[in-house]
């Protein structure tokens, strides 16, 4: 649909013309030095298939690929383009072809030449066609190639083949093939005769391409896609007869260009995959002869252009991949020879026009992933006869359709899921016997599937039924032969209904989904020979019994296995090692007992291993350090024992997810995690590690940032999900949420020591379990650095200390447990914390108080707590105030003893001093002694009177101070 037919009738009108004066008629005798020329260059090709067999005899306008000319017999066509990848010439061009003076045709594409570009073929002065696009040749395309005057059709391309009339041409496609390179295209300046040039998915991104192409008046098709080229800034351009325009897949960041309306005459434009933007401009609504237009996937914000819809020339117009918005125009009727168009993912709105209707020619109609609304009719498609394909998926739609109504049309294609099409299956579809794709997904379908839908099974390529309620048993799938292509067949039924057992295993099948459904009994056998291109079986959540079934690993293919969720017991067979394509394999919450084979170490392509939930016992074996590729390493809830190996930090480098919890493993936890910088989610839960949490957790890098995640491959169908312990729950969480969900749990150990505050660093943190250990200490003062925590568990473990206040900045935290602790202290307040009123989460701390703890503060509490700009610092800082007490007396004694020494009349003022409070402190004394004396004996008052008369005298007259 969006080939470039103009560019295919371009190049058969030049072979058209070129019949008209070669002919290979016996009249016409060979020339013998052409013919031994031709016979040197075939000497040095390799042609396995034979391609150049008839090259023998005399005469060699007779041979395959060979035109003379019909009046004097000089070889003038040589077209050795082969249709296939896989019968391609190999070799070296021969000097000898230069020998060929009155070549005017020669096409040496779809090849494996080798060397360069050789310089001779600018000495072809008659040449009018020259082709090499994949043709194997490589280096700097020569500038000799200007001397070619004549030349009218020049295809340098490496891009994938456009002419996809024959599937086969394209089977094979290397785009890492050699390629030739251009440093200049001044030389095109001078092919003044030049009508076709193809420079498509060649670099020019350092190269003036624009100037030298606009000395080409006679110009009628410009390919420059994925050339890295930009718009330039001009208004005028002297290419007016340009016909054909394609700048797709090069990113230019513009406007629509201003001397694009000089190219009056344009009737095929292709700007898909760019980033043009702003507004369609008016002049656009005046290329009458416009044919073909593309303008999807760009960066279009405006509403959706009604001066294309006055194109009444239109046969092909895309506008997807945009963000056009409004209703689709009422002049769509006026697009009369309109067969294909595509609005598909924009902001479309509003209900669909009537006027669709009118468009009797439309084959392919795409309005997905937009927001329309409403009730498509019968009236919408009455006279709609051709249509092949009709895509309607993610809308507010609704088909309503009488029973009796009789489709006009016979489509290959129907894309309409989330419309609403149930309850009941269509009646109309019955009709509809030529479908190959089928996607009635989350249509609202309550059905059972009717008798008919087998017979238009015949040609399906791709059949999607998924989140519907369709009950019943599974149909009999019989596909005809016709349908048994490379690709495979891709078959989607789950999260249905569906019950009974699985009859049989469908043959030449690419995808098998049948998750989420109460299927029951036994896997069937499946002959891997008859299934060579199978890659998903997802089998989960449904109730299979029986051993893991081992004729599965016969089928070589299969990329992804998910058996997830059944009933499946016996042991893991060792022949799974054997499947060494597999991406993906997902066998948690079955009950499969027995030991992890080591042959598991085979699959080095694994991205994600589930074992979760099973009765698997024995250790990790050392083989799966070969999983170098692993991202997800699910092995929680079984029995498995010994030391966590250390190697997993050491050897799968790219891991984000490692869940080790609720099994038996013992030991430390081994340093090397420490290196797994990718790292994002840990849980060690439930085990019996013991020492302490390694403070070179801080260089956890992934969990500090959430990063790009990584894509199971080719596997669309495969969402990687695990089952996540946050904020007192367990709960489901697929890629969507893992690839920003950052946690550490590391509770229910025997986990000792403080908590480290290299924790405090990772701030990408969501969540945080060390509960059930036997921690110490003090929570960290700079806790709140984890700015995006949600869920804080340190519970059940012997934290002392106050609560730090910082705790209350944490905007996002929704669950807190600090539970049976010996904390004490006021709770802090904070605006988060605020919203956290449950007692139960400080429980077990006798020393809290506040809200929302029952204890109510007394002063002593508030004192404790309140330290001004410093609240919530812990005790660690009084001690550190008293260690710094000694040190500072000791200077300030040295200093005040080396002055006196020094310093002589300091020393006489300092001691006479201590003299003076000397006696002050004796008289204190001795006063205090005569009272005591004086209550206890009262009979000698006249004496004490006496002595503290002679005392105070002295004191007086400065007798005492005097010495």
């Amino acid at each position: 649909m969006k080939t470039s037919f103009l560019l295919i009738f371009t190049s058969l009108l030049f072979q058209i013309i070129g019949l008209s004066i070669i002919t290979a008629s016996s009249n016409v005798t060979c020339i013998q030095r052409e013919r031994r020329s031709l016979l040197v260059f075939k000497q040095t090709l390799t042609d396995t298939s034979n391609l150049l067999s008839t090259w023998s005899g005399v005469e060699c306008c007779h041979w395959q690929g060979i035109g003379c000319d019909r009046l004097n017999g000089h070889v003038v066509k040589l077209d050795l383009r082969s249709l296939n990848f896989s019968r391609r010439l190999v070799g070296k061009l021969s000097p000898s072809l230069q020998n060929l003076k009155h070549l005017r045709y020669l096409d040496l594409s779809v090849n494996q030449f080798s060397g360069s570009i050789p310089e001779f073929m600018g000495s072809f002065k008659h040449l009018e066609y020259l082709n090499l696009t994949h043709s194997g040749l490589s280096g700097v395309v020569p500038h000799h190639l200007g001397n070619l005057s004549r030349l009218q059709y020049l295809d340098l391309s490496h891009g994938p083949l456009m002419d996809d009339l024959d599937r086969r041409i394209s089977y094979g496609y290397d785009i890492g093939a050699p390629r030739p390179v251009i440093d200049d295209l001044g030389w095109v300046s001078s092919l003044r005769s030049l009508r076709h040039l193809d420079l498509s998915y060649m670099s020019l991104e350092h190269i003036d391409w624009f100037h030298p192409i606009n000395m080409l008046p006679s110009l009628l098709t410009l390919n420059l896609a994925s050339c890295d080229v930009n718009i330039p800034s001009v208004k005028v351009v002297n290419f007016t007869s340009l016909n054909s325009l394609d700048l797709s897949s090069n990113l230019i960041n513009s406007t629509i260009p201003v001397w694009l309306s000089n190219l009056t005459g344009l009737m095929h434009l292709n700007f898909e995959l760019n980033h043009f933007h702003g507004k369609i401009p008016d002049f656009m609504g005046m290329f009458s002869a416009l044919a073909s237009i593309d303008l999807s996937t760009n960066s279009f914000e405006t509403l959706m252009p009604d001066t294309l819809f006055n194109l009444s020339s239109l046969i092909h117009m895309d506008l997807s991949g945009n963000k056009f918005s409004g209703p689709i125009p009422v002049n769509l009727g006026l697009l009369l020879r309109l067969e294909d168009l595509a609005l598909g993912d924009n902001q479309l709105s509003g209900n669909i026009t009537l006027s669709l209707g009118e468009l009797s020619k439309l084959k392919t109609l795409d309005l997905s992933e937009n927001s329309l609304v409403g009730v498509l009719s019968q009236t919408h498609f009455t006279k709609l006869k051709n249509l092949n394909c009709l895509m309607l998926s993610d809308n507010s739609l609704a088909l309503n359709f009488s029973s009796r109504w009789r489709a006009p049309f016979q489509l290959q294609v129907l894309y309409a899921s989330s419309v609403n099409i149930g309850p009941q299956f269509p009646k109309w579809l019955q009709t509809q016997t030529n479908l190959q794709r089928l996607d009635l997904s989350n249509s609202g379908i309550s059905d059972t599937i009717p008798e008919w839908f087998e017979n238009i099974l015949s040609h399906i390529l791709d059949l999607d039924l998924s989140y519907n309620h369709i009950g019943g048993k599974l149909p009999r799938f019989h596909f005809k032969s016709s349908a048994q292509i490379l690709d495979g067949i891709s078959l989607k039924l789950n999260s249905n209904k569906f019950e009974g057992s699985l009859a049989n295993f469908p043959e030449n099948l690419l995808i098998l989904d049948l998750s989420d459904n109460l299927l029951s009994g036994h896997v069937p056998q499946t002959d891997g020979a008859m299934s060579p291109s199978l890659q998903v079986v997802n089998l989960s959540k449904n109730r299979f019994t029986g051993n893991i079934p081992v004729h599965l690993c016969n089928v070589l293919s299969i990329q992804l296995l998910d058996l997830s969720q059944n009933k499946f017991s016996g042991r893991l067979p060792g022949c799974l090692g054997n499947l060494t394509n597999l991406q993906v394999i997902n066998l948690a919450n079955n009950t499969i007992t027995g030991v992890v084979p080591s042959s598991l170490g085979s699959l080095i392509q694994l991205n994600s291993l589930h074992l979760h939930n099973n009765r698997i016992e024995g250790g990790i074996p050392l083989s799966l350090q070969n999983l170098t590729r692993l991202v997800t390493m699910d092995l929680g809830k079984n029995m498995l024992m010994c030391d966590i190996p250390f190697w997993i930090g050491e050897k799968l480098s790219d891991l984000r997810i490692l869940n080790l919890e609720s099994n038996k493993f013992t030991g430390k936890i081994p340093l090397q995690l420490c290196k797994l910088h990718a790292l994002q989610y840990l849980s060690l839960a439930h085990n019996n590690i013991i020492g302490t949490i390694p403070h070179c957790f801080g260089n956890l890098s992934g969990m500090i940032t959430s990063s790009n995640w990584i894509t199971f491959g080719s596997m669309q169908t495969y969402d990687e999900n695990i089952l996540v312990s946050t904020k007192g729950r367990q709960q489901s969480y697929t890629r969507t949420v893992l690839r920003f969900f950052i946690s550490i749990d590391l509770s229910n150990n025997n986990i000792v020591g403080e908590l480290p505050d290299a924790l405090m660093y990772l701030l990408g943190l969501k969540s945080l379990n060390l509960s059930g250990n036997l921690l110490k200490g003090h929570i960290p003062v700079i806790i709140g650095n984890l700015k995006q925590l949600e869920s804080l568990d340190l519970s059940m473990n012997n934290l002392s200390g106050r609560i730090p206040q910082s705790l209350g900045s944490l905007t996002f935290l929704s669950y807190l447990n600090l539970s049976f602790n010996d904390l004490y202290g006021r709770v802090p307040a904070g605006n988060q914390l605020q919203t956290l009123d449950d007692p139960t989460i400080y429980e077990g701390n006798n020393g809290l108080c506040g809200p929302p703890v029952l204890r109510s503060c007394n002063e002593d509490d508030v004192r404790d707590n309140h330290v001004g700009k410093n609240e919530g610092q812990d005790d660690t800082e009084d001690l550190w105030f008293y260690t710094g007490m000694g040190p500072g007396f000791f200077v300030g004694f040295v200093g005040l003893l080396g002055s006196l020494h020094f310093i002589t009349r300091w020393r006489l003022v300092y001691f006479g001093t201590l003299e003076n409070v000397y006696s002050w402190l004796t008289l204190s004394i001795l006063l205090n002694l005569a009272v005591v004396v004086t209550i206890v004996n009262m009979g000698e008052l006249e004496i004490l009177l006496e002595f503290i008369k002679v005392i105070t005298i002295n004191v007086v007259n400065g007798g005492w101070l005097k010495r």
